[in-house]
């Protein structure tokens, strides 16, 4: 048999003993290698292993608030639909039709009551179920003998909405989110109830921007893991919250790491502040945590605002990264009372972000070179940075 015809294996892409590098004592490990920043034949592979076997963020469920909003997406290549149904529920579907393979909605927008094939008119209602098929059995014949509806409906993917994000799994092989989910939902139940969840609003302006950036979607997550780079790339940042003030989030289950900071401070104009989590304890008011969820959203939550930061990988070396910005109640969100505070806020963090891309886009630009193997890993500093190495290695491997 030969290697065209075999199972593609990641040892066919890469030297495997490169990649159990990462799993050696933090003194000796090195990083990923080049060619997992590099080679498209390792971005395939990494489309099954990474973003199709686990949970992944797509998208915001406040982006389709109204029922029939239906957005688009593509997951490297994968067409995706997301709708909100007739029961205000989110759902996802393959976004293709069954007859002829026609992606079905070209563009983010409005439905009516169904989804209609461009190419044959082929219907659907919005639970996937295939509905109409014009002339299947010939001019006006609508039914055929022998065909089956149920076998020809949407597929749809598994799907999952927490604290607004829309996670899927298409491979439907991942734990259960509440399972996957638990070691950081324990983690923040010291700051936030599930209650306090329910409180999370999008903000109504300040809210949302996006960019593109020349690297790989992985450097993205290893910066924002940790805090060793806050006073070289950070300086305004590294003044209120120094890198003294942070410490290490390395979760016992290895789904996430990053870095909190006992220095956060309230957002304040004219003696208002925004709303608090009301279950927020009051010893750990300027606590606030920073945390890769693996594979691809950072997330920040803070006593009065929360942010999710997910990254859509488009190429070896080009990432959309997509910032959504949260308070706590629709006053906050809302109100014309805080528009200034809320622009003020989101200016902050977007300066924060956009102070990081010279870093990631020159990581990028040094995994060209034939002599870097992979990097080397503070003990004390790049723990989070390294779980996430090893995160992405053992998911190669398994």
């Amino acid at each position: 048999m030969d290697k065209a015809s075999k199972t593609l294996k990641i040892s066919d892409i890469l030297d495997i003993e490169k990649i159990k590098t990462v799993n050696h004592s933090i003194q000796k490990a090195h990083g990923l290698p080049n060619e997992c920043y590099t080679k498209s034949e390792y971005l395939n592979f990494e489309k099954e292993k990474i973003f199709c076997d686990n949970w992944t963020v797509i998208g915001t469920a406040s982006s389709i608030p109204d029922i029939g909003d239906a957005k688009i997406y593509s997951l490297l290549g994968i067409p995706i639909i997301i709708i909100r149904d007739k029961s205000n529920n989110i759902k996802v579907f393959h976004n293709v039709c069954s007859h002829r393979g026609v992606r079905l909605v070209n563009e983010s927008c409005k439905l009516k009551n169904i989804i209609r094939c461009p190419y044959h008119s082929w219907t659907y209602d919005f639970s996937g179920k295939l509905i109409a098929t014009p002339h299947i059995g010939g001019m006006n014949i609508h039914e055929a003998k022998g065909f089956d509806r149920e076998k020809s409906n949407l597929k749809e993917i598994r799907s999952h909405v927490w604290m607004d994000l829309i996670f899927i799994n298409i491979n439907k092989n991942a734990k259960s989110f509440d399972q996957s989910i638990k070691s950081l939902n324990d983690r923040w139940s010291k700051f936030i109830s599930e209650e306090d969840k329910k409180l999370v609003r999008h903000a109504k302006d300040f809210g949302y921007f996006n960019m593109e950036v020349n690297t790989n979607w992985k450097l993205a997550i290893e910066n924002f893991c940790e805090s060793y780079h806050l006073p070289w790339v950070h300086p305004e940042l590294n003044k209120v919250s120094n890198i003294k003030d942070h410490y290490h989030i390395e979760d016992s289950f290895g789904t996430y790491s990053g870095q909190g900071s006992y220095k956060y401070v309230q957002q304040f104009y004219h003696n208002k502040k925004f709303a608090t989590f009301p279950n927020w304890p009051s010893n750990l008011t300027n606590n606030a945590e920073y945390v890769s969820l693996f594979p691809n959203v950072m997330l920040g939550i803070h006593i009065d605002h929360f942010y999710a930061f997910w990254l859509e990988p488009l190429d070896n070396n080009k990432t959309r990264e997509h910032f959504e910005m949260y308070y706590v109640g629709s006053e906050s969100a809302e109100s014309d009372d805080f528009k200034e505070m809320r622009e003020k806020n989101f200016k902050f963090w977007q300066n924060v972000m956009n102070e990081d891309i010279f870093a990631i886009e020159s990581m990028q630009r040094g995994r060209s070179s034939p002599v870097y193997n992979g990097g080397n890993f503070s003990p004390i500093m790049d723990t989070p940075t390294l779980m996430f190495h090893r995160w992405v290695a053992n998911s190669l491997t398994k």
